[in-house]
């Protein structure tokens, strides 16, 4: 049901999103650059707005966003039930699931940081 109501609103926004690329389109450039500004898409000079502003409210930007929120739904944690099995990469980029980890009855603990 779920991703049923995802697909809707996802729909619904690229169609909305395209209705009005064709009927304003530079009010939507402008839109979609302002976005662009809040990702930091836009900072690289090399990487124009013609590179991946058509992009947005395509058929193919619409199953990115439905790939996206659909794997949000499987890494949904809540108390008292089991931990989300996501994927993750080692430092030896290999991928594996965060309960690959696990050993024994031991707690499993992670640690979030950045190497810089």
């Amino acid at each position: 049901l779920q991703k049923i109501l995802i697909l809707l609103q996802v729909t619904l926004s690229v169609v909305v999103g395209k209705t009005l690329m064709i009927l304003f389109p530079n009010a939507m450039k402008r839109y979609i650059l302002k976005m662009g500004e809040k990702s930091r898409m836009n900072q690289n000079p090399k990487f124009s707005y013609e590179n991946w502003g058509p992009t947005f409210f395509s058929f193919k930007y619409l199953q990115f966003v439905l790939k996206v929120k659909w794997k949000r739904l499987e890494d949904e944690a809540y108390e008292g039930h089991p931990a989300p099995n996501t994927p993750v990469v080692t430092l030896g980029r290999e991928v594996c699931h965060l309960l690959d980890f696990m050993k024994d009855n031991r707690p499993l603990i992670l640690n979030f940081g950045s190497c810089t």
